[in-house]
């Protein structure tokens, strides 16, 4: 189901709802990016909430806004999805263009305003269908299309196994990104520390993919910043795959 708030690409101009497909004028981005976000059981409120208050944080940031304005169009477009329950991901926020720090409070504030949508399991394959399918719905001409999907764990009931979902979205051109988030109040101090490879493995793929981990949801933000920047930027990685796991 794709549901929004709004699905704006071009401030107070271009408006379209998210189940129209493409609109006839394509807005010139840099990057077209879904922020896919973990809204499953293993989750509780307070985590969640720091969650959406790190995508603010991070959208809002210096650092990723020296991003979109260092780009040949200096406009990013971005889309929030809560996914967990199979085939049940949700488009919370749609298509927003942000392009300074007016237009990067707006998306900010729709997020952290969204009410959460209902989510169950871990069903990481179907999340990146549904990213796919909003990015190709995405009125922008995107020169380069990112999922970017954060999780505490592995995928347990796609409807479609998750491999296959990755493979499908970088066939059509899109790179899928993830952030591994270790621990969480219900799993302890241990963690998964084994999540960054599976990630690497199973969810990412596409020209540059690569994975950044959390400790915890505390050090989300810090995370997502660091990995916004490089996904905005369009920024050279070192390899087809890198885990940024922070010190302890």
């Amino acid at each position: 189901m794709l549901r929004a708030i709004a699905t704006t690409c071009l401030a107070a101009a271009l408006v379209t709802a998210p189940g129209d497909g493409p609109a006839a004028a394509q807005v010139p981005v840099d990057t077209a990016l879904v922020l896919v976000v973990d809204s499953s059981g293993s989750i509780d409120e307070g985590e969640f909430r720091l969650q959406k208050e790190g995508i603010a944080a991070a959208v809002t940031s210096p650092r990723v806004l020296a991003a979109v304005a260092s780009g040949p169009f200096r406009r990013l477009a971005v889309a929030y999805v809560e996914w967990g329950s199979p085939g049940g991901a949700e488009t919370v926020v749609g298509w927003m263009l942000v392009e300074d720090a007016r237009s990067a409070a707006a998306f900010a504030d729709a997020v952290v305003a969204a009410p959460r949508s209902a989510q169950s399991y871990n069903a990481i394959g179907d999340a990146i269908d549904h990213a796919a399918l909003l990015l190709s719905r995405c009125p922008c001409e995107a020169t380069r299309k990112v999922v970017d999907l954060s999780g505490d764990n592995a995928d347990m009931r796609s409807l479609n196994p998750v491999a296959a979902a990755r493979d499908a979205a970088v066939a059509r051109g899109v790179t899928v990104n993830a952030l591994a988030i270790l621990e969480n109040d219900r799993i302890g101090p241990t963690g998964r520390p084994w999540l960054v490879e599976y990630y690497e493995r199973a969810v990412i793929g596409g020209p540059g993919a690569f994975v950044v981990a959390a400790r915890d949801r505390a050090d989300f933000t810090r995370a997502l910043l660091d990995k916004m920047v490089l996904e905005v930027a369009g920024a050279a990685l070192p390899g087809p795959s890198v885990a940024a796991t922070p010190s302890r």
